[in-house]
């Protein structure tokens, strides 16, 4: 690294996306957004916990609220509003991005109502409201990977619609993403759809893993289980690399490609430090490799810009080694699919909690401008 190249640059260099995990309407209108894709940051991700904080800070949301609440407007049509107007928003700043890169990156993502992640029907409808709301084409539809998530995951991708998987943790729901993606874009070209303007990301979560599985490996107190600390999420992550790598090369999809289709790029999310006894880049440094994405909360992008030990691709080569760590993990009595299975089980009440959290926000915010509409009166 030369004395003029950031760890963020490098990054770019070694072929990883750098996303933001973050967005508010004061990062848009101030220019702080487009400062960080002059710096590097090439996409944007949200959910329902970002919206909720942005709203309760600043005075940003005032006046559309106001707006909102002369209008009689519901709370949940609110909340579409106002969190489609900044996505729209957002996906105009990265709008160049996305040209430039030919539609693989300058993406900003949005959520389905998770309380709707069990029922495939209605989160294929929260798509195709969310698609034609934003109408931009560097949109992406986060929808969670669940069992009844993956048939809406192909029927979305078969519409054309770009998608961002979201809340995966194990290897085998991974390899059932990918199948859904696969047969999604076959649909879509059986359908006389062109394949290139599709976007897909599988975000496959990082740092929950080892939140659950480090508590598990010190309640056995052995210097093995010590050993194995921090060892596992890394572990996951890399061998989902390897299934990737293995669909990639598979027939199916080399048939979508030469059709013009662009691959459905792991994206590395969670990557903010849960154990303040590793190092705060831990999960951008050690899952380095070309053609994923890694998306940050601002401290973690911060952190990275500052002293990332980026050192080139961590990944490639490391497929034994994490098999093997994570069958010593095993052997101690942890069942690493339980731990996912739950891990998929939270991440879905916490994405549930996290909306009831922004109606929350956005109800008191209405009853408040409401209130001052009336008192100016």
């Amino acid at each position: 690294m030369t004395s003029s190249t950031t760890p963020v640059q490098t990054l770019r260099d070694a072929g990883v996306a750098v996303w933001l995990d973050d967005l508010s309407r004061q990062r848009i209108a101030s220019g702080g957004l487009a400062d960080l894709v002059r710096r590097g940051v090439v996409g944007v991700t949200t959910n329902p916990t970002i919206f909720a904080s942005a709203l309760a800070h600043g005075d940003a949301y005032d006046a559309q609220l106001r707006t909102l609440a002369a209008d009689g407007a519901a709370v949940e049509e609110a909340v579409l509003r106002i969190t489609t107007d900044d996505v729209r928003d957002a996906c105009d700043v990265l709008r160049p991005v996305y040209d430039a890169t030919d539609g693989v990156d300058g993406r900003v993502s949005i959520e389905v109502d998770p309380r709707l992640a069990r029922d495939t029907a209605a989160t294929v409808a929260s798509a195709e409201t969310l698609w034609s709301e934003i109408e931009r084409p560097n949109l992406f539809v986060k929808i969670p990977a669940t069992r009844e998530g993956l048939p809406a995951i192909t029927a979305a991708l078969a519409q054309g619609i770009s998608v961002n998987v979201t809340l995966i943790f194990s290897l085998q729901r991974y390899r059932a993403v990918l199948d859904a993606f696969l047969d999604g874009l076959e649909q879509a070209r059986a359908a006389g759809i062109d394949l290139a303007p599709i976007g897909s990301v599988a975000s496959f979560f990082v740092s929950r893993v080892d939140a659950a599985i480090d508590p598990r490996l010190d309640a056995l107190g052995t210097a093995e289980a010590a050993e194995l600390r921090g060892t596992a999420a890394i572990a996951n992550a890399r061998l989902a690399w390897g299934v990737y790598q293995e669909v990639v090369a598979g027939e199916r999809w080399q048939a979508l490609a030469a059709a013009g289709a662009k691959p459905q790029r792991p994206l590395w999310a969670s990557t903010g430090v849960k154990d303040p006894a590793y190092p705060d880049t831990r999960y951008v440094d050690e899952l380095v490799v070309a053609g994923s994405v890694n998306t940050m909360p601002e401290k973690t992008l911060d952190a990275v810009a500052d002293h990332g030990a980026v050192r080139g691709d961590t990944v490639t080569g490391t497929q034994d080694a994490s098999a093997a760590l994570l069958d010593r993990i095993e052997a101690l009595g942890i069942s690493i699919d339980e731990v996912t299975e739950q891990l998929e089980v939270e991440g879905l009440e916490k994405f549930e909690a996290s909306w009831s959290e922004l109606l929350g926000t956005v109800e008191a915010g209405l009853t408040s401008a409401a209130s001052s509409t009336e008192e100016a009166r």
